[in-house]
C-alpha cells in the first residue's frame, strides 16, 4: 500500500487554507512569521516554508520583501449556491443518453478527471486488497464452488456492517441487510420494491444524475425539492408537495449529498423520518458519503431516526476502497422481503469471495485508519480546487462549500450555459459534468460539478485556468 500521509508542511497549508476560507484570516491580513511558526508548531523553518509557498502557488498568500507573508486581497471568498424555485409539477426524466455520451467522454485517453466522482487509484488501499483476495482464496476454496439467488449475504460482512452501525445510532438489524453488486443496484433495488410505472419520487434539486437515470429507466416521475447547499433537502418543502398523496417514494443523499456536498443537520432528518412515516413515503437513503464527512464525527444517516422500518439505507465502499469492489448493501428495514427478492430474480447474489475480503478488511482495523487519512486528503484538494475556480472563473461564480466527500457544485453566471461550452471544452481535453444533468426540468445549465478525488497538482490547477477561460466566453 502507497503511503498516501500528508507531508508536514502539506498538512500545515491545508490547516492555514482552512482558516482563510472560513474567514479566520482575513484578506490583507498578515500570516505568523516564518519563524514563530517553526517554534510553535514545533517544525523546521524549512517546512513552514514549504506551507507558506505551497499557499502560495494557491493564490491565496502572498510574500512581501522585508514583511513576510499576507493573505492576498484579491482573492475572493466566492459566496455558496443559492436554493432555487423547483417546477410544481413531476416531469418524466430524459437524462440517460446526454449522461452516456458524457461519462464516455471522460474514458477518453487524455481527458481531465473532472466528470465522474472517482478517487485516484493511489489513493486506494489495493495492495493490501489484493493480499486478503489471495489469502481468503486460497483458506476459503468452497467459495468458488457454488452459489445462489436466495442466499446472498456472507455472515462475516453482515457482522461487520452492524458493528459498523454503532458509530451512529445504530445498530442495523443483520436480518433487514441485503448484500448487492453496488450503491447503484441497491437504489435500483429499492426503487423497484416500492413504486410500479407512472409513481412519482421526489428528488434533492439539484440531484445526483445516476438517480434521475433509475427513474427514468423504470418509467417513474421526478419530483425536484429545494435544496440548500448546506442544510439539503427542504423538509418544509417535501411537507407541501406530499399533502395530495402523490408522492410514493424519497430518495436522497442527506450526508455530503451529491453534487452539492450539503450535510442535513439531525432535526431535519428526524423531521423527515417522522413526516414520511406518517404519508406513507418510502425513504431511500444513499449513505455513500457518509464515512467521509470533514467535521469532527460521523453524521448519522436519517436511518437512525426511522421508528417504523420505512428508511431503506444504501451505501457501498466505491468511494473509500475501490470502485472495482463492487460490494453495496441495503439496510432494508420493513422492505427486506420485496428487496431480495428483487435481487434474487434480477442478479443472485453478490460475490462471496470478495464479500470476505471486505469482512476482513473490516475486521482488521485498517479501514478506520485509511478513512481518517482519506478524509483529510478529499478535504484538502476541494479546497484547492475551490481556491482555483475562485481564481480562474468568471467574478459571479458561486461556489459550494462542501462538507464532506470529494465533488464541487459551481454556479456561474446566468448568461453561460455549461452544455453548450461543453463541446469547446472536451476538444480541449475538458471534460465535467454539465449542471442540466443533475435536473429532471433541465434547471442548472449555468452549473458544472467538478470531481476533486485527484490530487491538486499543477497540470489540475491548469486544467482549471483553462476551462475557466472558456468560461468567461459568450
Amino acid at each position: 500500500m502507497l503511503n498516501t500521509e500528508p507531508l508536514l508542511y502539506e498538512k500545515l497549508a491545508a490547516e492555514l487554507g482552512g482558516m482563510i476560507a472560513g474567514g479566520v484570516l482575513r484578506q490583507g491580513e498578515r500570516l505568523p512569521s516564518v519563524r514563530c511558526l517553526a517554534k510553535e508548531r514545533r517544525l523546521s523553518v524549512s517546512t513552514v516554508v514549504q506551507a507558506f509557498r505551497q499557499l502560495e502557488d494557491r493564490g491565496l498568500v502572498e510574500a512581501r520583501p522585508q514583511s513576510g507573508y499576507f493573505v492576498r486581497r484579491s482573492m475572493v471568498l466566492r459566496s455558496e449556491p443559492l436554493p432555487r424555485a423547483t417546477p410544481d409539477e413531476a416531469v418524466p426524466v430524459d437524462v440517460s443518453q446526454r449522461l452516456v455520451s458524457v461519462l464516455n467522454d471522460a474514458m477518453k485517453p487524455g481527458m481531465t478527471p473532472f466528470s465522474a466522482a472517482l478517487p485516484a487509484a493511489e489513493l486506494l488501499p489495493v495492495a493490501a486488497l489484493q493480499r486478503l483476495y489471495a489469502g481468503v482464496a486460497r483458506r476459503h476454496p468452497k467459495l468458488l464452488e457454488g452459489g445462489s439467488h436466495f442466499n446472498m449475504n456472507e455472515p462475516a460482512l453482515v457482522r461487520q456492517l452492524v458493528r459498523r452501525s454503532l458509530a451512529w445510532g445504530g445498530p442495523l438489524a443483520a436480518e433487514e441487510i441485503v448484500i448487492t453488486n453496488s450503491c447503484t443496484e441497491a437504489l435500483g433495488l429499492c426503487l423497484r420494491a416500492v413504486t410500479k410505472p407512472g409513481d412519482t419520487v421526489a428528488v434533492e434539486s439539484p440531484a445526483y444524475y445516476l438517480m434521475l437515470q433509475l427513474i427514468e429507466t423504470l418509467g417513474l416521475k421526478a419530483l425536484e425539492i429545494p435544496t440548500d447547499p448546506r442544510d439539503g433537502m427542504s423538509v418544509e418543502a417535501l411537507d407541501m408537495a406530499s399533502r395530495n398523496g402523490q408522492i410514493a417514494a424519497c430518495l436522497l443523499v442527506p450526508n455530503a449529498s451529491n453534487p452539492l456536498g450539503s450535510m442535513m443537520p439531525d432535526e431535519k432528518k428526524r423531521q423527515l423520518a417522522t413526516l414520511t412515516a406518517a404519508r406513507g413515503i418510502a425513504v431511500i437513503e444513499d449513505d455513500i458519503y457518509g464515512d467521509l464527512y470533514f467535521g469532527k464525527q460521523r453524521p448519522w444517516p436519517i436511518k437512525a431516526f426511522d421508528k417504523t422500518g420505512n428508511v431503506m439505507l444504501c451505501s457501498s465502499f466505491s468511494k473509500c476502497l475501490s470502485p472495482a469492489l463492487r460490494i453495496g448493501f441495503v439496510a432494508a428495514g420493513r422492505y427486506r422481503a420485496a428487496i431480495a427478492l428483487q435481487k434474487a430474480i434480477t442478479s443472485g447474489g453478490t460475490n462471496p469471495i470478495t464479500q470476505n475480503v471486505l469482512a476482513e478488511y473490516l475486521e482488521s482495523g485498517s479501514y478506520e485508519r485509511h478513512l481518517r487519512n482519506l478524509r483529510r486528503i478529499y478535504e484538502r484538494q476541494v479546497e484547492s480546487m475551490r481556491a482555483a475556480v475562485s481564481r480562474y472563473f468568471p467574478a459571479e461564480t458561486r461556489i459550494s462549500q462542501p462538507q464532506g466527500a470529494f465533488v464541487l457544485w459551481v454556479e456561474l453566471p446566468e448568461e453561460i450555459d455549461t452544455s453548450e461550452v461543453y463541446e469547446r471544452a472536451i476538444r480541449d481535453n475538458l471534460v465535467y459534468v454539465p449542471g442540466e444533468l443533475f435536473s429532471a426540468s433541465g434547471m442548472y445549465r449555468n452549473c458544472l460539478r467538478l470531481n476533486c478525488g485527484n490530487p491538486h497538482t499543477p497540470e489540475i490547477d491548469d486544467a482549471v485556468r483553462r476551462l475557466g477561460a472558456l468560461m468567461t466566453k459568450p
